[in-house]
């Protein structure tokens, strides 16, 4: 059955047999691999509350399409415990290490000192083997977050769950009944072997590529000169037009709250009620396009941060984004959650229901999108992998790799993070109903204009850099592809504006801009064309105001998301520009956005997509 929270009674459900066998595994009376867990068995994951939680990493095995996996799961179950914190305590959070290996867990949009962040190597060791690590801060903000592993492919296989944080005042959403949604993506495969296939042949999981038959369909549509032009303009890329998700439901099995499709989790209600629904992607490579066919969405919260509310049919939401909605359904009817991938390869699925066992039609996937030349506005051709520019003479086969979660290699990265008593100021509230705006008469540090680019070397093009885009375009009023004119009232960014004003009104005093940059035939990705074992750390001065301008020169999606800081998103909605932690960047897009650097720290910043930052696409930021 379904946890259900209300403001009356916060659980409807009962106690099963997964819960049952939980309790006493955890206690240590029943052997950590007694049993299989059967995703038709997993209920909704335990809810946890207080201020003081204990969580144990450990392996765990699952099946959830047939065959017997590993996992590693939290608490013995997939995914972890739903956290239940209070905006204004503080918690402390013990985690220990069955594993074999290092571990960590990273509480994702959550405003802490960096050294209570979780990024292995960058703001604290890591969690060794049979260590537990107390991770212990002070609660600052109110809304929808998630929590999981920044240790290997931990991620992938199990660490993550949902974090709901209950505001100080009186919550701005009203509602009756309350459900977590986390949409995540399960492969039976070892995560390094999908790694290792995404490096050797960049489409392993793609089975949709462009064939004879379509060519032929292509010269019946537009002319044989015009299908030869797209052809050698794809050709000269590197890239496919039907590449849309580097992995695929060729091995991914698509989960809400830890359950296939066909287990089908259920959520209750009462007709009329007013039903808060939290969308979480906590997958590791999928964009999910979500809707509730028969029942209108009303968006209210994004990334933890209240919006004006805005009525929509479906949203797109990106890997690590938060997105609350409410819905009100009238009758005792049933209604399918549908979560569909981006690359219409599968969905994951629930169902609102009045009373258990009830199901909804699922309806059939939308067609699969492709991509257009014309969305990039390029400058310059593909090179072939010649080195050019800065990378002339230099043997980049031979550079050395480095995966992105082995963060030892970086320099300088065991240096003692910043003491909580050195942060020189209180970081900035999340914006509320009674928070104060700074003013741009406040004092701004004095930054040099050159220490924009001080620490960052020059773009170049090479075998990291296939094709940059002349400048970018605005799309921030465009859903994506797949989802443009698909007759449905779909969510952009352009519609999030925030409920409340922001905290910090100072202009910028300077523009930091960056190419989200690869080699989609060679996996390569990066920023500004430079892997992370390549690149230099940008820095911040503690204190300062920042436009963060991104420019996506490939052909796909990037969500980046930067540790530690909001990111100010600038739609056009002044002082009401919603704070996000996580921004999804379209193909050829260019977006900019505030960043006010009010804590001190190293700071992780990189694409949320789990192999593209394994690949390169990682950068350092550090506020000092």
């Amino acid at each position: 059955m379904a946890i259900g929270m209300s403001r009356e009674h916060h659980t409807i459900s009962k106690v099963s047999r997964r819960r049952f066998v939980e309790s006493i595994a955890f206690a240590g009376v029943v052997s950590r691999f007694s049993r299989i867990l059967q995703a038709t068995e997993l209920d909704s994951p335990a809810v946890l509350r207080g201020d003081h939680f204990s969580l144990m990493i450990d392996s765990l095995p699952v099946d959830f399409t047939g065959r017997r996996a590993r996992a590693t799961a939290i608490n013995g179950t997939l995914p972890g415990p739903i956290l239940h914190w209070r905006e204004g305590e503080t918690v402390t959070l013990s985690v220990t290490n069955r594993l074999p290996q290092e571990a960590s867990i990273h509480w994702h949009g959550i405003r802490s000192p960096a050294g209570m962040d979780g990024v292995p190597g960058l703001s604290f060791r890591g969690i060794a083997p049979g260590e537990t690590f107390v991770y212990r801060f002070p609660v600052r903000q109110n809304g929808t977050y998630w929590y999981h592993s920044h240790s290997r492919f931990q991620e992938q296989t199990g660490v993550y769950g949902s974090l709901i944080i209950e505001p100080r005042d009186k919550d701005p959403i009203e509602y009756d009944c309350d459900y977590v949604v986390l949409l995540s993506d399960w492969t039976d495969e070892n995560p390094d072997t999908v790694y290792g296939n995404l490096r050797k042949q960049s489409a392993y999981y793609n089975y949709h590529e462009r064939t004879v038959g379509t060519f032929v369909s292509d010269v019946k549509k537009k002319g044989l000169r015009a299908t030869i032009s797209d052809r050698l303009a794809w050709g000269r890329t590197n890239m496919s037009p039907t590449d849309i998700a580097d992995v695929s439901s060729a091995t991914y099995t698509y989960l809400l709250n830890g359950k296939a499709p066909s287990a089908n989790w259920t959520a209750l209600f009462e007709p009329g009620q007013r039903v808060r629904l939290r969308f979480i992607n906590g997958s590791a490579m999928t964009i999910f396009d979500v809707r509730v066919p028969g029942l209108e969405m009303t968006v209210v919260q994004a990334d933890g941060n209240a919006v004006q509310p805005v009525n929509v049919d479906e949203f797109r939401i990106g890997v690590a984004e938060t997105y609350d909605v409410v819905v009100q359904p009238r009758t005792d009817s049933a209604y399918t959650i549908f979560a569909q991938a981006e690359d219409r390869g599968g969905y994951s699925r629930g169902t609102l229901a009045p009373k258990m066992g009830m199901t909804a039609e699922v309806p059939p996937m939308d067609p699969r999108p492709i991509r257009t030349m014309g969305r990039m506005n390029m400058k310059g051709m593909a090179m072939g992998g010649t080195a050019m520019g800065g990378m002339a003479g230099h043997d980049v086969a031979a550079m050395k790799s480095m995966n992105m979660h082995d963060m030892s290699a970086m320099p300088n990265m065991h240096s003692t993070p910043p003491r909580d008593e050195t942060l020189g100021k209180e970081p900035f509230p999340q914006p509320g109903p009674n928070t104060a705006r700074l003013m741009p008469t406040a004092d701004v540090p004095d930054v040099p204009p050159e220490a924009a680019t001080a620490a960052m070397k020059p773009m170049h093009v090479g075998p990291e850099l296939v094709m940059p885009a002349m400048r970018g375009t605005a799309q921030l009023d465009k859903p994506g592809d797949g989802l443009n004119g698909n007759g449905r009232r779909v969510l952009t960014y352009s519609d999030l504006r925030a409920l409340y004003p922001g905290v910090d009104g100072r202009p910028p005093s300077r523009s930091i801009e960056l190419h989200l940059t690869g080699n989609m035939e060679r996996f390569i990705w990066g920023f500004d064309a430079y892997k992370f074992s390549q690149a230099e750390p940008i820095y911040l001065k503690l204190g300062e105001r920042v436009r963060f301008v991104l420019i996506n020169d490939t052909m796909m999606e990037h969500p980046i998301h930067l540790h530690g800081l909001w990111s100010e998103l600038e739609n056009e909605h002044g002082e009401f520009a919603p704070y996000k932690h996580s921004i999804i960047v379209k193909p050829g897009e260019r977006v900019s956005y505030l960043v006010s650097a009010d804590t001190p720290g190293r700071w992780a910043y990189h694409c949320h997509l789990l192999y593209h930052m394994a690949a390169g696409m990682f950068r350092t930021v550090i506020v000092s």
